[in-house]
């Protein structure tokens, strides 16, 4: 059985000394699609889009993690999103692009902790010690896709489609509170 996931309601999912699962709050959430000379772009976004995936750029608020040779997520707060639209409307005529609002799809997961890495590896069949902290990455959790963003040595953010997330909230539970036990035996 799933847990039962609200896109609205943040709430901690599991939270263990080697482990800590919450869903966070949402956020705005804009898909790019874009080829060409990405300059007007950059000027209406005030950032550097980066073209090499796997990679992102942040100013202030507004982050763009590159997720295919022509693709981006945009995050931002949810009240920035239409601020953000109307700057990139405003670039159309100096490069055709495509924005779609992608807020109300997904929820995010944040996964922080000592055994943060570990967590990822009982879904994900990436290696999780070759991400570096910065990158993101689109791939598989169990079998949902989901997008995986490396913040720090321990802390993961993971981007899924709401229709995943229950499933996927479950397995981390699960596996939040196996790591727990394993480090009590071996404590």
């Amino acid at each position: 059985m799933s847990i039962s996931i609200s896109p609205l309601n943040p709430t901690v999912i599991g939270d263990t000394a080697a482990v800590r699962v919450a869903q966070m709050a949402p956020v705005g959430r804009l898909s790019l699609r874009a080829r060409g000379d990405l300059a007007a772009l950059n000027g209406a976004l005030g950032l550097t889009l980066p073209t090499k995936i796997g990679t992102r750029a942040t100013a202030g608020d507004l982050s763009a993690a590159c997720l295919g040779p022509d693709e981006w997520v945009l995050t931002m707060p949810e009240g920035d999103v239409a601020g953000v639209e109307a700057a990139l409307a405003g670039a159309y005529d100096a490069l055709p692009h495509s924005v779609t609002n992608i807020s109300a799809r997904e929820v995010t997961f944040e996964i922080t902790g000592p055994m943060a890495e570990t967590l990822m590896t009982i879904g994900c069949p990436r290696d999780m010690a070759s991400m570096g902290e910065g990158a993101v990455r689109r791939t598989l959790f169990d079998t949902a896709t989901v997008v995986l963003w490396r913040d720090g040595a321990d802390a993961f953010r993971m981007d899924v489609w709401n229709s995943f997330a229950g499933f996927v909230a479950q397995t981390l539970e699960t596996g939040c509170r196996e790591l727990a036990a394993d480090m009590a035996r071996a404590g």
